[in-house]
């Protein structure tokens, strides 16, 4: 059993950033896939970005590209979610999860969810 405990979260203006960590619980959080998603009022849960056990391998949703990154420390059991140049449709209740078989876009590939850390981008 994983249990991931998101922060970071919070209130900024557009054009600002915020750093989102996830950590997780257990020794083998360094063999498990991880992910981000977010869920905005009203609408489903996306995917955000994904990176593989090692940290050598990452992807991202088109809209996040280039603004976003995913990152992962082993040894702290931490992944983290940098995210610069905020927009306000940036604004979102954003997950962490684990997946113990690859990284993945799909919500379905994932075994563990973390509580979400609400994040609001004013104009």
């Amino acid at each position: 059993q994983v249990q991931l405990v998101e922060s970071g979260g919070g209130l900024v203006q557009a054009g600002g950033s915020l750093r989102l960590s996830c950590v997780a619980s257990g020794r083998t959080f360094s063999s498990y896939g991880m992910g981000w998603f977010r869920q905005a009022p009203g609408k489903g849960r996306e995917f955000v970005a994904a990176i593989n056990w090692s940290g050598g391998s990452s992807y991202y949703r088109d809209s996040v590209k280039g603004r976003f990154t995913i990152s992962r420390d082993n040894a702290k059991n931490t992944v983290y979610l940098q995210m610069n140049s905020l927009k306000p449709e940036d604004t979102a209740v954003y997950y962490c999860a684990a997946s113990r078989r690859r990284y993945s876009s799909s919500q379905g590939a994932y075994d563990y969810w973390g509580q979400g850390t609400q994040v609001t981008v004013s104009s």
